[in-house]
């Protein structure tokens, strides 16, 4: 029970100081939509991510990184929250979250992590299969439209490359039909 109430308040203070400025969200332009599917390709600009991996569960990931942005680094600077909060799809074995680095840094402007558990990478622009879908996420509904995106992208001829990520835009009190996730995929060009 403890834990638990340690999870919901990290998460209010997170909710609160992300409620309280706009979020900064990865640039991309669309190359070509789908409104009856809720699909979209998209061409994502290069991105720096912090990422943890989620061994101990979602909720250890997330206080992982929430830490850092919270002052948790050698210079104890608070960095920008921004969406979504990204992570491997719920069936994957090797677990991961990830926050993307506000655009404001390079690499090496970072502060080093007083937590050894969170690393960078830089990732390069690239083009992407989206699908959109409201509500809470379980790893039912993440696996439902996976596979909606998967057969779509097989019907269109587009080849997906490497493994989809499960994004997350919305604080938790934000109401299901308001909720906005996405299950994204690099694809072919």
């Amino acid at each position: 029970m403890r834990y638990v109430l340690t999870t919901v308040l990290t998460l209010c203070v997170l909710i609160t100081s992300w409620s309280a400025t706009a979020i900064e969200e990865p640039e991309y332009t669309v190359v070509q939509s789908w409104d009856d599917e809720s699909i979209e390709i998209r061409d994502y600009e290069s991105r720096i991510l912090a990422f943890t991996d989620m061994s101990e569960g979602s909720n250890s990931g997330f206080r992982v990184l929430a830490g850092y942005i919270f002052g948790g680094n050698e210079r104890q600077q608070e960095i920008a929250m921004t969406a979504p909060v990204q992570s491997t799809m719920p069936t994957e074995s090797d677990a991961e979250m990830a926050f993307v680095v506000p655009s404001e840094f390079d690499l090496s402007d970072l502060p080093n992590p007083n937590d050894a558990r969170v690393n960078f990478r830089e990732e390069p622009a690239y083009r992407a299969a989206v699908i959109r879908f409201s509500g809470w996420v379980n790893d039912k509904k993440a696996e439902k439209h996976w596979q909606m995106l998967r057969s779509f992208l097989a019907e269109q001829g587009i080849q997906p490359l490497g493994e989809p990520t499960l994004n997350q835009y919305n604080p938790p009190w934000t109401l299901p039909f308001m909720r906005r996730n996405e299950i994204i995929i690099a694809v072919a060009q």
